[in-house]
């Protein structure tokens, strides 16, 4: 599995210690910034990876920023993505098992460096289950389908 990666600058040290965590996981990774000292606007990185992701580039990526919701947000417009912020480890496993989804978001001033290694391992373990699941995914796609027509 290779994996994307971002953040804007409120996530920076964040993102730098789970992509160690992803190098001690043997899980190679692209790194699409922030860089250190960047300014940079969260929705550009958002939309960039999520992009990756919806294109097959990817297969799961994760989102930092100071809180995961404007990553979280942004990624989710993309057509074919599904992104969740998740601070604890039941609702990482829930997002990949019920959810199917691709994208995680952390908050850098939400969370801490430990517990999100948790989580990350957690929704990197995780599959989408299926079952029960299918058809509410399913109807996820038809709605971003519907509402994204160009």
């Amino acid at each position: 599995m290779k994996i994307a990666i971002g953040c804007d600058e409120a996530a920076y040290n964040l993102k730098v210690e789970l992509m160690k965590y992803l190098d001690t996981l043997g899980i190679e990774y692209d790194d699409f910034g922030a860089k250190a000292g960047d300014v940079v606007l969260y929705p550009d990185v958002a939309e960039a990876v999520a992009s990756a992701v919806a294109e097959g580039k990817y297969e799961r990526a994760i989102l930092t920023c100071g809180t995961g919701i404007g990553m979280c947000i942004t990624a989710n417009k993309i057509p074919g993505v599904r992104a969740a912020v998740c601070h604890d480890v039941f609702s990482a496993e829930r997002a990949r098992k019920s959810n199917n989804a691709q994208i995680i978001c952390f908050g850098e001033r939400v969370i801490g460096v430990e517990l999100a290694k948790s989580i990350l391992k957690t929704w990197l373990d995780c599959d989408f289950a299926g079952g029960g699941s299918t058809p509410k995914v399913a109807k996820i796609n038809e709605i971003d389908q519907k509402y994204h027509r160009c």
